[in-house]
C-alpha cells in the first residue's frame, strides 16, 4: 500500500516513521529544497509525545539538544524591580515528563530516525489529487497512491487542495507570534529574559548547543491584522509598531529585524474543520487540527496524531475508511481540549491589564518559591488546565505488517 505524505516538518516525519514500521512504502513530499532550517522557535513535548519520541528510539538525542532554559528573569512593563522565576519548577508542575527543544532539531531527529526506510521528495509539491488517488507535482511526474496526508502545517496546501481554501476554516483567538534570530551577545546560558506589558510579551532566550538567541515577541488584537502571510516586510512593520516604546532592550532586539538572521510571523490561529478526511485524504497535525501556535500545545498534539493515524491504517489493514474513522474518534476529544486550553493560555501569556501582568509575574513567582512537589501535587489536580497534555493517553499499536 502507497501512502503519500506531503510536509517534511514534525507530524510528516513521525508518520512516516511508524508508517514503515507498519510495513506501508512512504513517500513525503516537501516544498522546501532540503529539511527547513529557519530559525525556529523552541516548542514542547509533553508526556504523550516523550513516551512516543522514546519508543522511536530518539529520546536521548532530544534531550541531549533540549535548550537547557531553566531561569526567567521577568521585567515589567512600568516596574521597577525584575522578578526571577525558576522555569524547571514551572515545567515540573505542568508536566511529569517535559522537554523543550528548538523546532529545527526536533525535526531533523524525527528525520533522521526514518529516512532510511523512506522516499523523500525535496523541492516540490503537490498540485492536484483525484479521488482514485492520482496525484500531479509541480515537478515530478504523476503517480498514483491509495492515501495522501497533509502534513503541511497550519497554511496546509493539501487541505486547500481537498477543502477548497482556508478562509472561513480558521478561528483567530485574539494574538499574534513573533520570531527573530539574534546574536547571543548577552551569553544567556540557561536564562530567558522576558519584558512583560499589558496585551504585549517580548522574551529572549537561547539554547546551549546554539551560538545565537531568539527573540519571541507575542501580542494581542482584537481583530485579525491586514498581512499577507508571506509579506515579510509588512509583518515587521506590524511588529515594530506592536512593541514601540516597550522597553529599550526590546527597541535594541527588534533592530535586529533590519539584520539577516531568519524572521517567522503568524497569527494564533485555530483550525476547527468538522473532519479531517475526505475520501482518500487525510490532515494531521497543524494543518488539520491546530489549536494555536505557542499556546496549545500543537507539536506535542502532532506527534500524537502521526501516531494513532499510522497505528490505526495498521489496525485497519490498510482500509482508510475505517481508519481514517477510527483516527478521528481516538483524537476528537485531545483535539477539542487542546482548543480550549490554547484560548485560556493565549489570554493568560498576554494578560490585557496591567492587573493581569502582575498576576502572572507573581504567579511564576510563588511557583518558584514552593516546593516543587507541592506545586505538582496541586496542578495534577486540574487536569483540564496546566495538567492537560500529561492527561493524554498514548495507544499502543503493535507492529503488524500491513495488508
Amino acid at each position: 500500500m502507497r501512502i503519500l505524505i506531503s510536509g517534511a516538518s514534525i507530524a510528516g516525519p513521525v508518520l512516516a516513521y511508524w508508517l514503515t514500521r507498519h510495513g506501508f512504502d512512504v513517500t513525503v513530499v516537501e516544498r522546501a529544497p532540503a529539511l527547513r532550517k529557519t530559525g525556529g522557535h523552541a516548542v514542547d513535548l509533553f508526556r504523550p509525545a516523550m513516551d512516543i519520541t522514546e519508543r522511536m528510539g530518539v529520546l536521548p538525542r532530544v534531550e541531549a539538544l533540549a535548550t537547557g532554559t531553566t531561569r526567567m528573569t521577568v521585567h515589567r512593563e512600568g516596574g521597577h524591580r525584575p522578578i526571577r522565576v525558576d522555569l524547571a519548577k514551572v515545567f515540573q508542575a505542568t508536566s511529569d515528563r517535559h522537554v523543550e527543544v528548538m523546532r529545527d532539531d526536533l525535526s531533523e531527529i524525527y528525520y533522521d530516525a526514518g529516512r532510511e526506510d523512506v522516499e523523500y521528495l525535496f523541492g516540490d509539491s503537490i498540485t492536484g489529487i483525484s479521488p482514485d488517488g492520482e496525484v500531479t507535482f509541480e515537478h515530478a511526474r504523476a503517480r498514483r497512491f491509495d492515501v495522501v496526508v497533509g502534513a503541511d502545517g497550519l497554511h496546509s496546501n493539501v487541505r486547500r487542495l481537498v477543502f477548497g481554501e482556508e478562509a472561513g476554516l480558521t478561528t483567530f483567538i485574539g494574538a499574534y507570534l513573533a520570531v527573530l534570530s539574534l546574536p547571543d551577545s548577552l551569553g544567556l546560558d540557561g536564562e530567558a529574559i522576558t519584558h512583560l506589558g499589558p496585551g504585549r510579551t517580548a522574551s529572549l532566550y537561547s539554547a546551549r548547543h546554539l551560538g545565537e538567541a531568539r527573540a519571541v515577541f507575542l501580542f494581542r488584537r482584537d481583530e485579525p491584522l491586514d498581512y499577507h502571510h508571506r509579506d515579510v516586510s509588512r509583518q515587521q512593520q506590524l511588529l515594530r509598531a506592536a512593541f514601540s516604546g516597550m522597553h529599550p532592550q526590546v527597541d535594541g532586539w527588534l533592530a535586529g529585524l533590519d539584520g539577516p538572521g531568519p524572521f517567522y510571523f503568524d497569527s494564533i490561529t485555530q483550525l476547527r474543520l468538522d473532519t479531517w478526511s475526505r475520501g482518500r485524504v487525510t490532515l494531521v497535525g497543524d494543518a488539520g487540527y491546530c489549536p494555536g501556535p505557542a499556546v496549545g500545545g500543537s507539536t506535542s498534539l502532532a506527534v500524537l496524531g502521526a501516531y494513532v493515524l499510522a497505528g490505526e491504517l495498521a489496525a485497519a489493514n490498510g482500509d482508510h475508511e475505517r481508519a481514517f474513522a477510527a483516527y478521528e474518534r481516538e483524537m476528537d476529544e485531545l483535539v477539542r481540549r487542546s482548543r480550549a486550553f490554547a484560548i485560556g493560555a493565549a489570554r493568560s501569556l498576554v494578560p490585557a491589564s496591567r492587573a493581569g501582568v502582575w498576576a502572572l509575574a507573581r504567579g511564576g513567582q510563588l511557583v518558584s518559591a514552593l516546593p516543587a512537589g507541592v506545586t505538582r501535587a496541586l496542578a495534577k489536580l486540574n487536569t483540564g488546565g496546566v495538567r492537560m497534555h500529561d492527561s493524554m493517553r498514548v495507544k499502543d499499536y503493535p507492529a503488524k505488517a500491513a495488508a
